[in-house]
């Protein structure tokens, strides 16, 4: 039977996931970059270093996004769910999606297919700034109760 247990240990699975992707994508960059415009159909010749700097440059927030992503799963897993400490995080991860939605747009100048990621992260950081906002409500609410007699 599944469980939030189970939900939460899957979530954590996937975000250590994606910490590894991140690794293997920054360290293998320069290859991965010029296997990419090589295999392009595209000319895309001479954008391989413009290629590097979105990898390295969107990093960045990923890592961030991630970091704070493990942090508030493993507060939620200790019970801490409705704490200002989690609205925060979430603030974090939001900023962190449209850091990197702004990136990919100014990236669209050499590469147009950057635009679906600009949409994507634009997208995802307007939901999880709404959880975000849904989530401060329920913290004053729960504060709001804590103090009632």
């Amino acid at each position: 039977m599944w469980s939030g247990e189970k939900s939460i240990g899957l979530s954590k699975l996937c975000i250590l996931l994606f910490i590894i992707a991140l690794i293997i994508v920054v360290v293998s960059a320069p290859w991965l970059t010029h296997w990419f415009v090589g295999f392009s159909q595209n000319d895309l010749g001479g954008t391989e270093s413009f290629f590097m700097a979105t990898i390295y440059l969107g990093s960045i927030p990923a890592a961030y996004l991630l970091y704070n992503l493990l942090t508030l799963i493993r507060r939620i897993e200790t019970g801490e769910v409705f704490i200002a400490a989690n609205v925060e995080r979430l603030r974090r991860i939001s900023w962190s999606c449209f850091l990197g939605a702004g990136l990919a747009l100014v990236s669209t100048f050499y590469y147009i297919p950057w635009l679906f990621v600009f949409v994507a992260a634009a997208f995802m950081g307007l939901i999880v700034r709404v959880v975000k906002n849904v989530v401060a409500q329920a913290v004053e609410l729960k504060n709001e109760a804590d103090y009632t007699i």
